[in-house]
């Protein structure tokens, strides 16, 4: 078993909470808008498909800067939270939570967005004919069809959450026990004399929970698949 010192446990434990929240907020948000680009169709669609995978092109700093100037305590949003709902972003484990969770969102996006547009429709249509209503066919015929692209679509949201780095620095900073995640660590490390060895300790926590993420997910969306494809 790595030993790992407090610093360094507390930054591993700080990303799966950054993490977890992240992708925990991002879904319901997810689910919609995949909804919305895969069963509707509008003016601006292209817009807002664009603007929905544009963190993907966009370097991670200039992601964090508009993070900044947006979410900022003196920015027009942040204060408007921090006044009224005492909610702070900038320079607060919040503020990554954000950061990481708008660099997954696209990655959470697409493969939910896929396996709507897969489904059938007469499924949906049976449904309907049955008397339930558009939400009950949603939650009941719709959510357990696409529950195989839903689970990639977390898990690849929740893996770029953990790795994280330069949107994060830019708009929270690299605070020990506040903002510094295993990225920030590292990176912290390789700057200090001596530090490689932690840094290694850290690199092959980052490695180890990455490919848990991936077996989950392989795990979970075979059984979602047996479930309700009968596969």
């Amino acid at each position: 078993m790595l030993d790992l010192t407090p610093a360094e446990w507390t930054a591993v434990a700080l990303s799966l909470r950054i993490a977890v929240v992240a992708t925990a907020f991002a879904l319901p948000f997810g689910i919609a808008i995949g909804w919305l680009l895969a069963r509707t169709e509008f003016w601006g669609k292209t817009v807002v498909d664009g603007l929905v995978f544009l963190p993907l092109v966009l370097p991670p700093v200039v992601t964090g800067y508009l993070l900044l100037i947006w979410f900022g305590r003196r920015a027009p949003i942040g204060a408007f939270l921090d006044r009224y709902f005492g909610i702070v972003f900038s320079f607060r484990w919040t503020g990554a939570a954000l950061a990481c969770g708008v660099m997954g969102f696209p990655l959470m996006v697409r493969p939910i967005r896929l396996a709507l547009e897969a489904i059938d429709r007469k499924l949906e249509d049976a449904a309907a004919t049955l008397g339930a209503n558009r939400m009950w066919v949603f939650v009941t015929v719709t959510l357990p069809l696409a529950l195989p692209g839903i689970v990639a679509g977390v898990v690849l949201c929740f893996a770029r959450a953990l790795g994280e780095f330069g949107a994060t620095i830019t708009f929270v900073s690299n605070i020990p026990g506040e903002t510094q995640t295993i990225s920030a660590a590292i990176y912290t490390l390789t700057q200090v004399p001596g530090g490689d060895v932690a840094a290694g300790r850290l690199v092959l926590i980052a490695i180890a929970l990455a490919f848990a993420a991936l077996i989950a997910s392989e795990w979970l969306a075979r059984r979602a698949a047996i479930r309700f494809h009968g596969e």
